[in-house]
C-alpha cells in the first residue's frame, strides 16, 4: 500500500467510523473516541483523512457526512506488516502480540492459520 502511514488519531477516527456502520458527521463520532477530543481536532483530522482518500464526505445542511472509503482490515493489516517490517525481531513481536490475545481472538486466529493452503 503506498498510502502515507497513518497517525494514531486518524486509526482511532477510522476504526470509530467503521464502528458506526462507515458513515458518520464529526458530532456522531466524537462520544466514540477514546480521548476527550475537541470538535473541530476531529474535524481536522475527518479532512486529512479525506485528503489520503481513505474516507468519502457528502454535504450535510452546513456540516459533512464522512463514508469510509477504503477496507478497514487491510489498513490495520499493513499497520501491522509496517511495525513487523522494521522491527529488529519479528518473531518477538508477534510472539508478545499473541500472548496479549483474549481467547476469542485466539480461536479466531487458529482458525484462520488452520485455514491456510500454504504448500511451503
Amino acid at each position: 500500500m503506498s498510502r502515507k502511514a497513518l497517525g494514531q488519531l486518524e486509526a482511532e477516527v477510522l476504526a470509530a467510523l467503521a464502528g458506526r456502520g462507515g458513515e458518520a458527521g464529526t458530532a456522531e463520532l466524537l462520544p466514540h473516541l477514546d480521548a476527550d477530543l475537541a470538535y473541530t481536532t476531529v474535524n481536522t483530522v475527518l479532512f486529512r483523512l479525506y485528503e489520503k482518500k481513505l474516507v468519502t464526505r457528502v454535504r450535510a445542511g452546513r456540516h459533512y457526512r464522512y463514508r469510509l472509503a477504503v477496507d478497514e482490515s487491510e489498513l490495520v493489516a499493513c499497520r501491522m506488516r509496517d511495525h513487523l517490517r522494521h522491527a529488529s525481531d519479528p518473531g518477538g513481536v508477534l510472539s508478545r502480540f499473541v500472548r496479549t490475545l483474549s481467547a476469542a481472538e485466539e480461536r479466531k486466529l487458529r482458525e484462520i492459520l488452520g485455514g491456510l493452503d500454504d504448500p511451503r
